[in-house]
């Protein structure tokens, strides 16, 4: 590529299991590339494992999306943005700390463990109805995103009721190809409901994270003497955040990884004799296809020399984690889906301070969708051939849109 800033971001996957071939070329000859992205600004893009690990533990690199120079991935995201106090996504140290460990303890394995009977019910449930009604049956409104909804909602006290509502607000915001108006009403409908959610709450805490986020904030708030106004907006960027990374990624994968085992029907086999191999295919299954592409991105606080490169103060960089969880040097053919790997290093949680939140919540909902689908549907097999199956190529959450299955 002899003018790398001419490749505009982002790529287009051309096989759904492999990163873009530019991506692969990039890294081959030019791993940390000047890129343009959909705004027409420039950023850095790594494209190697070891750099994006490296940037991503790096604190002269900030998170902070309200700096005007970020690197955006989408025109007008910042605007759509700009209705929120600063969140966990958006804050650096030492704020981000305090804010972080807040809520940390939502999500533990051991808090993961005590969900487990409940999710295992939401999925039966859901099979059951699948099983009971006419085929084909789309497996995306069907399982892939009732389940990690409900889960997400009850985790949360969000109203079920309300998904059809908050799901189809986020698939608003995420699609790249939607103006910004689009996305600010989307935005503004969704920030709206949880206004309105966040002060019945308040008024009235129950048993979920939100309430009892309600109830820590009040403590230490009163005692940092912030206002309740703050607190307040503090909650609504946290709901805002939850609720649709705890839905849209998980359900992403859900259809991706029944597809990815579908098509490699001796996995499929081998899961379904030893379910205790299951933990391991989801994380290569997440290194796989690495579906959230850019949420790490970063802005150099400083001069930062970076696998050999200056990385001027002020300068965006972009990762593209699913050219890292490809590369060569740390992952041994990666082009093949291997359920033996057992490669948890894999940054399609991110990496560093950052790291996914809800990682424990959705390798549970993960293992526990494969292992009851493989058991209780044995003869699952897709319904179209793949290359017909509408992927979510215009969103920032890869995914597919439908997917229609038979047994």
């Amino acid at each position: 590529m002899s003018d790398q800033s001419a490749l505009v971001l982002p790529a287009l996957r051309t096989c759904p299991y492999a990163p873009p071939a530019e991506y692969q070329e990039l890294r081959e000859q030019a791993p940390i590339s000047r890129v343009t992205l959909p705004t027409g600004r420039t950023a850095w893009a790594l494209t190697r494992h070891e750099d994006i690990r490296a940037m991503l533990t790096d604190p002269r690199f900030s998170s902070d999306r309200t700096d005007p120079r970020y690197p955006v991935m989408v025109e007008g995201q910042q605007k759509v943005a700009a209705d929120f106090r600063p969140s966990l996504i958006s804050m650096d140290a030492p704020e981000h700390g305090p804010a972080r460990r807040a809520v940390v303890g939502e999500f533990t394995v051991r808090r993961m463990n005590e969900l487990k009977p409940r999710i295992q019910e939401i999925v039966d449930e859901h099979i059951d109805a699948m099983l009971a009604g006419p085929q084909p049956v789309d497996l995306v409104q069907a399982l892939s995103l009732p389940v990690p909804s409900l889960v997400i909602c009850e985790l949360l006290g969000v109203p079920y009721a309300d998904h059809d509502f908050f799901q189809s607000r986020s698939t608003e915001l995420l699609r790249r190809t939607n103006s910004t108006e689009q996305r600010v009403r989307a935005r503004d409908d969704l920030r709206s409901y949880l206004d309105k959610l966040i002060t019945e709450k308040e008024r009235e805490p129950g048993d979920d994270l939100l309430s009892r986020q309600i109830l820590k904030q009040r403590e230490s708030g009163e005692a940092q003497h912030e206002t309740a106004e703050a607190r307040h907006e503090d909650l609504v960027g946290l709901a805002f955040l939850l609720l649709i990374a705890g839905h849209e990624t998980t359900a992403n994968m859900i259809s991706l990884g029944t597809l990815a085992l579908l098509e490699h029907p001796e996995d499929a086999a081998a899961l379904r004799e030893d379910p205790s191999k299951t933990l391991g295919a989801v994380e290569e299954l997440l290194r796989y296809y690495t579906i959230v592409e850019f949420a790490t991105s970063r802005l150099a606080t400083a001069d930062v020399e970076l696998g050999g490169v200056l990385i001027r103060e002020g300068e965006g960089v972009v990762t593209l984690a699913v050219s890292g969880n490809h590369d060569p040097d740390v992952f041994d053919r990666p082009e093949e889906l291997n359920i033996e790997r057992g490669a948890r290093n894999h940054v399609a949680f991110g990496f560093g301070a950052h790291q996914c939140l809800g990682q424990n919540l959705a390798r549970l909902e993960l293992q526990i969708v494969f292992d009851t689908l493989l058991r209780r549907i044995p003869g699952l097999k897709s319904g179209v051939p793949t290359d017909e199956l509408p992927f979510k190529d215009d969103s920032n959450i890869y995914g597919l849109y439908e997917f229609p299955v038979t047994w």
